[in-house]
This record gives C-alpha cells, structure tokens and sequence, in this order.
C-alpha cells in the first residue's frame, strides 16, 4: 500500500489516499507508521477520503488518537490532492471533525485555508514546567488550545515532556509559547497533544494570532505574521474572528506502509 510524506513549514505527516473509505487503518497501526525510530516518521497520518460527496481529512496524531482539526495537515492534503489530479487548483472545500473548510489552493505558491472562528475561552488556565508557571490564554480554533506569553523562549527547556495545564480539558490541549520579535512578528514554540513539540502548527498560530491581539490590547481585524522553527505563516482574523491561515505545502515522497500494518 503506497502513502505519501509530506509536510507544512516541517510539520509532517503520512497522507494516505483512500477516496471510497476501504482501509481501515486502526490507532496502533497509525503509532507504528509515525514512529520516528522505527516507522516513516511523522507528526501525524491524514487519511484522505469522501464524507456525503466531498473531500474528508480523517486526520490523527502521531500516537493514534484523534484530532478535529490541523490547519499544516489540510493545507498538505489540498497539495496532493491538485498536485495528484483528483482536484483542479482554485477554492474548493474539505471536511475536517471540526467542520467544512475552505481553501485557496494556486498550482504553485503559498495555499490559504479558511480557519473557520477562532475565539477566546473565559477560564482560568496554568501551564506549568518544572517550577515555572505561566496564567495562559484559552483559545478554540475547533480544537483546544492554551497560549503563554514569555520573554525568551529558550527559557522553557527542551519540551521534552508535556506541560502541566490546570484548566477543563478532558481530552487534553495544544500549548504554546510565544514571544514578540523586535519587527513586531511572532515566534513560536507549541506541544501539541498526543505528539510532543512539532516544527509548526496550524491551528496553533491562529490561536497565537487572536492571543497575541488580546495581548496588545488591539482589535480585529489583525495580521500576523508568525514563525514556528519549521518556517513562517500569516495568520488573517476578521472583524468577526474568523481566521485564514496562509502558508507553504509540500510533497516529498511516497512511501511504502505495508511493513507497518
């Protein structure tokens, strides 16, 4: 069974095509393939399928579980799916858990997707490392997130190890961390659940974007422009909170996943 690798801003993931629903491809199975010592290695697996006629994103993380959304993951499905003929370039929509999206995708350059509503969540949420803690911001882009503000952040350690986060998260949270460049640019550093400290986030930067305007005490709409370690993104959110991520996508490779299920 062939699959492709391929990643945004060096989040990468393991995109099989499967438009008529026909493999199942189970939790453990998905674990083995983005094991980075002994499978292919990605942050996460997109099964590319129909839902009612349109295109689906079954996306999951690395260790098998679920996730609603990846704004990298939909941007790199959108790319195979005009890179490989199934798609003509141009507006066309894609299903996601967390809703219909809809992209701008050129035959070359950056692609833009809309985010859909992006909006603060009033709690009260405490990420912690070690004996550092930080009061963050809770933002909904369709998957949860918590936003610290620091000064330096290679003041946060190697990430190696999940956060703490003190607020209502049943089924876990996205972290990130973030500083204010002297351009007035954004960078970046984001666990995300269920896979450990990535390259880039998608939904991450949207989450980034609207924090960072709260933070300024600016209203929308707004632009940022952001930088994870894996490349730069341009994160749009209108007058109402809707967010439109814009960013590079990119096929690497097919590769070969019969060894791993």
């Amino acid at each position: 069974m062939i699959a492709t690798y391929g990643h945004g801003t060096h989040n990468d993931f393991v995109l099989l095509f499967d438009p008529e629903g026909a493999q199942e491809i189970t939790p453990e199975q998905v674990a083995r393939i983005c094991d980075r010592a002994t499978g292919i290695g990605s942050d996460g697996f997109i099964r590319i399928t129909k839902r009612d006629g349109k295109w689906f994103m079954d996306y999951r993380n690395q260790d098998g579980s679920i996730a609603e959304m990846c704004g990298n993951g939909i941007r790199v499905m959108a790319r195979y799916l005009v890179e490989r003929g199934h798609q003509g370039e141009g507006i066309f929509p894609i299903n996601t858990r967390a809703g219909m999206k809809y992209l701008a995708v050129p035959a070359l350059d950056d692609i833009s997707v809309n985010m859909g509503h992006v909006e603060e969540v009033y709690d009260d949420v405490t990420v912690r490392i070690g004996d550092q803690s930080w009061s963050a911001t809770h933002v909904d882009v369709g998957n949860p997130h918590a936003v610290v503000f620091v000064d330096d952040l290679a003041s946060i350690g190697d990430l190696k190890v999940a956060p703490e986060v003190d607020g209502d998260y049943p089924d876990g949270v996205n972290v990130e961390f973030v500083t204010f460049l002297p351009n007035g640019e954004l960078a970046m550093r984001v666990f995300e659940r269920g896979v450990g400290e990535t390259q880039s986030c998608g939904t991450g930067t949207c989450a980034v974007a609207l924090a960072a305007t709260l933070h300024k005490g600016g209203r929308l709409p707004s632009r940022w422009v952001i930088n994870p370690p894996g490349g730069r993104l341009v994160v749009d959110t209108d007058a109402h909170g809707n967010s439109t991520l814009i960013g590079p996508a990119v096929l690497v490779k097919d590769v070969e996943l019969d060894t791993y299920l």
